[in-house]
C-alpha cells in the first residue's frame, strides 16, 4: 500500500472512529487503533484473505510469549473450546474421555464454555464458585471428583483465578483432562505462570471487548506436539494437510490425492489473514493494556471508597493471593439491602450512559437451556454463585487512560444507588 493512499484511509479512520454508543462510559471505547485498522486493510489490499502467513506470526508469537509451546488460531474463543473438548475425546488421543463421563464446571460460566462438552458427550456436574473472587471454589471442586471424572474445565473469570496448580497436580495424577478457559483472563498469571498453559489445553477469546481484541477470533494452546497436530487436522475438516501423523497415514492410502486425505473428524473453523493482523497489532501491546486496565481498576475502586457518600453500598472482586491479575472489566456487587431495587439501578445505570452487563450469564443453572437439558436436581443448589447473580453485575474497563472527568461522572451515576 502507497503511504499516500495509507495517509487517506487513516484520515478517514480518524474521521469514523468516534464513539457513536448512546453510551458514555461503555464496555470498550474504540477498541481499535489507527493502526490495528490498517494492518487489517492491508491483508485486504493484497488480496490474500483467508487463513495464511499473518495467522501463522501470530501463532508462533503468541505461544512464545505464553510460554506454550503450541498455538492454534481460531474464529473465536468458542471454537477453542469446541476443539478443545472434541479433541479429549478424539480416538486418536491416548488419554480421552468417553461418552457418558464426567466433567467438573463451575455454576457461573459462559455457555460456550459448557456446550462443547455436553455436545462431546459428557454429563456436567457443576460447581459452586467463591462469591469474592467469582472463580471455582477449588475445595468444592477437588472434593466433587470421582472415578467418573475425566475432565475438569476451569473457567478463569474476569482477569482472575482460583489455585489452578493445585488442581493441575490432581488432575495430572488421576489423569483427568484440565481445559482452562481463559478467554476472560488473556494475560493474567498464577504464580508467574500465564493463565492456559497449566492444562491440557488453554483457550482465548479476541472478541471486542477482551484485554485484545480482532472483532471474531480465538486461540488455544498445548504443550504437547500431539494434542497440536489433533487441534490442527480438527480445525479444518480433518485434513492431514503437512502434520506428521498425516504423512505416515498418507503412505497407507497411495491412491488418494495426497492434497486431500481427510484422516480425522473436523469442523472449519478456521481464521482470516484479516483477523489474525489485527489480533497480533494488539497482542504487540497487551502488557499495556493490562497496566491500563489495572491502573484504571484501582481509580473506580479508590474514587468510590474515598467518597464522603461512601456507605459499603458495593463490594468488589478479590484476587486470589498468588495470581497477577488481567482485568477484563470491573465487577460490582450491591449491598443486600439494595436488592429489590437492583433492577431499576441498572435501568437507571442504562439511562445515564453507563452500560452494564451481568458477570457471565450468572448461575447458568437458572438459565432455560439448563432447565431443557434437565442439568439442575431440586436438592442441589449454588448459593454463591445464586449470590453473583442475584448481586453483581460488571461496568467496562477502558484499556485507555482514564480521565478525572470521566471518572467523576461515572462515581457520581454510580452512587446514584442511594436515590432510588
Amino acid at each position: 500500500m502507497y503511504k499516500k493512499e495509507e495517509n487517506s484511509i487513516k484520515k478517514l479512520i480518524l474521521k469514523k472512529n468516534k464513539n457513536s454508543s448512546k453510551y458514555f462510559y461503555p464496555l470498550l471505547e474504540n477498541a481499535f487503533s489507527v493502526q490495528d485498522l490498517i494492518s487489517g486493510i492491508k491483508v485486504i489490499a493484497s488480496g490474500q484473505l483467508t487463513m495464511s502467513e499473518k495467522t501463522r506470526k501470530f501463532e508462533k508469537e503468541f505461544a512464545k510469549k505464553l510460554g506454550a509451546k503450541y498455538a492454534l488460531m481460531v474464529n473465536s474463543g468458542s471454537s477453542a473450546n469446541l476443539l478443545a473438548a472434541f479433541a479429549s475425546c478424539n480416538p486418536m488421543r491416548k488419554n480421552r474421555f468417553k461418552t457418558g463421563d464426567e466433567v467438573l464446571i463451575p455454576a457461573l460460566c459462559w455457555p460456550t464454555s459448557l456446550w462443547p462438552l455436553v455436545q462431546a458427550g459428557l454429563k456436567p456436574i457443576f460447581v459452586d464458585v467463591e462469591k469474592e473472587t467469582l472463580n471455582v471454589d477449588s475445595n468444592i471442586l477437588l472434593k466433587k471428583i470421582t472415578k467418573k471424572t475425566k475432565v475438569i474445565m476451569l473457567v478463569h473469570v474476569l482477569g482472575g483465578s482460583t489455585e489452578v496448580e493445585t488442581i493441575r497436580k490432581i488432575a495430572k495424577k488421576k489423569k483427568i483432562i484440565l481445559i482452562e478457559d481463559t478467554c476472560e483472563s488473556l494475560g493474567a498469571k498464577y504464580k508467574k505462570k500465564y493463565l492456559g498453559t497449566f492444562g491440557d489445553f488453554g483457550t482465548y477469546s479476541f472478541y471486542y471487548s477482551h484485554q485484545i481484541t480482532s472483532g471474531e477470533g480465538g486461540m488455544i494452546v498445548t504443550n504437547d506436539k500431539n494434542d497440536y497436530e489433533l487441534l490442527y487436522t480438527m480445525r479444518a475438516h480433518g485434513w492431514s494437510r503437512g502434520t506428521d501423523i498425516g504423512k505416515k497415514i498418507e503412505k497407507k492410502y497411495p491412491k488418494l490425492d495426497p492434497r486431500f486425505v481427510f484422516i480425522n473428524s473436523g469442523f472449519n473453523l478456521r481464521p482470516t489473514d484479516i483477523a489474525a493482523s489485527i489480533g497480533n497489532n494488539q497482542f504487540n501491546r497487551l502488557n499495556k493494556f493490562i497496566k491500563i486496565r489495572n491502573k484504571n481498576n484501582s481509580k473506580i475502586k479508590n474514587a468510590l471508597k474515598k467518597s464522603k457518600k461512601w456507605n459499603n453500598q458495593f463490594s468488589f472482586q478479590k484476587i486470589n493471593r498468588n495470581v497477577k491479575p488481567s482485568f477484563f472489566g470491573f465487577p460490582i456487587f450491591i449491598n443486600q439491602k439494595f436488592n429489590k431495587k437492583r433492577k431499576k439501578y441498572l435501568a437507571l445505570l442504562d439511562r445515564l450512559g453507563v452500560e452494564t452487563r451481568p458477570i457471565i450469564s450468572g448461575n447458568f443453572l437458572n438459565q432455560p437451556a439448563a432447565k431443557l437439558f434437565k442439568f439442575k436436581k431440586k436438592n442441589k443448589k449454588f448459593p454463591k454463585a445464586q449470590k453473583i447473580e442475584d448481586l453483581g453485575f460488571f461496568i467496562g474497563l477502558q484499556a485507555k487512560p482514564m480521565s478525572n472527568k470521566i471518572l467523576n461522572k461515572l462515581i457520581n451515576i454510580l452512587f446514584k444507588i442511594d436515590t432510588i
